[in-house]
């Protein structure tokens, strides 16, 4: 197992921000299966294996956007297929009970304010 060190990944990236930005979102990818390796692995983590690629040039814009293109699509599909029939009811009984709840206090502070108004005239 070779050492990697910083200095052989600046080469390719602006600083060491951008260095563990694209180290971490590439090993993410490696880690949850989303990719497969572009260097020989050598049983190594997906962290070195991430850091290995970054050393060697491999790691571009647009092989970690595709990722997040993906994993976005996937948890969209995912939250919608699992919003049951019962959810949607109980969120339409929600949304009926907010509606009248709000037309009940209206009414009530309409009432409230024209009383005061009625005794003020009276006294005059």
């Amino acid at each position: 197992m070779a050492r990697i060190t910083v200095e052989d990944c600046l080469d390719h990236v602006d600083n060491r921000f951008e260095l563990v930005m694209k180290a971490s979102k590439r090993a993410r990818q490696l880690a949850t299966g989303g990719k497969e390796p572009m260097v020989k692995e050598e049983s190594d983590k997906a962290t070195v294996i991430a850091l290995r690629e970054i050393a060697e040039g491999l790691v571009t814009e647009s092989v970690l956007q595709n990722h997040f293109e993906e994993e976005e699509t996937y948890e969209f599909t995912t939250a919608t297929e699992t919003v049951s029939e019962e959810d949607i009811a109980a969120a339409g009984l929600v949304e009926a009970i907010l509606e009248n709840g709000d037309a009940g206090e209206e009414g009530s502070a309409e009432d409230s304010d024209a009383t005061p108004a009625a005794e003020d005239s009276e006294e005059d």
